[in-house]
């Protein structure tokens, strides 16, 4: 069975993402910083039959990074690399004038550095891997300019450079960095109390465009899941 590591998975596109994969019958390495949570959506995911560990932890951290791929390496190797788990910065988005700079460090910290050290960790695996993956989660704040989501949209930008080079770096994988638009989720709550989120997509209905790419494996580069689900913008 291909083995994927799934980073913040405990809740959100990671959970969701978590078990669409096992629903393909793929063993998983679950990453998140809380384990009761991570422990909680592990249960959901051997559900289907899969194996699964859960590894709680900091991807800040470098030697959580190792156990990840150890793990990842003791159910097989490591075929798809999910780097998910980001942070806004600071819960509810403030203007740049007003963003702490120490908290604009740790978004770049756990968005950035920390997904290019997984993948530096995780590289050997993956090249082994007859169809090794990466899938970089990244945000349309990367490309476009909303008011106040100017610190996190640097850092997602930062980390769709970095997927665009490793693309080129590594022509025997695929490098997928995509935008799954706003979805019903907690990170977006926090990032705009008050919005309401009734029309939006849950993570659930964006997984699918992930699979997609893994069905189809289209050529490395940025895609959006709204254009992968066939969504029509208006």
């Amino acid at each position: 069975m291909p083995v994927a590591i799934v980073t913040g998975a405990s809740r959100g596109l990671g959970r969701a993402l978590a078990l669409a994969l096992a629903g393909r019958g793929w063993d998983l390495v679950l990453d998140a910083r809380t384990p009761s949570v991570l422990e909680e959506a592990a249960r959901e995911v051997r559900g289907l039959g899969v194996r699964v560990a859960a590894v709680p932890g900091d991807v800040t951290d470098a030697g959580h990074r190792k156990d990840l791929v150890a793990a990842a390496e003791g159910l097989g190797g490591v075929d798809l690399l999910v780097n998910n788990a980001g942070i806004l910065g600071v819960e509810p988005l403030v203007p740049l004038e007003a963003h702490p700079l120490d908290r604009f460090r740790a978004a770049l910290e756990t968005n950035v550095v920390a997904p290019l050290g997984l993948v530096q960790e995780a590289l050997p695996l993956l090249r082994e891997s007859p169809a090794g993956a990466v899938v970089d989660v990244s945000s349309d704040a990367a490309a476009v300019a909303y008011r106040t989501w100017g610190a996190y949209g640097a850092t997602k930008a930062a980390l769709d450079l970095l997927s665009a080079v490793l693309a080129v770096e590594e022509p025997g994988l695929r490098v997928w960095w995509v935008d799954p638009g706003g979805m019903r989720t907690d990170m977006l709550a926090a990032a705009e109390p008050g919005e309401d989120l009734t029309g939006t997509p849950t993570p659930e209905e964006v997984a699918p465009a992930f699979l997609r790419l893994l069905d189809e494996r289209p050529p490395s580069g940025r895609y959006a899941a709204g254009g992968l689900l066939g969504v029509v913008e208006r």
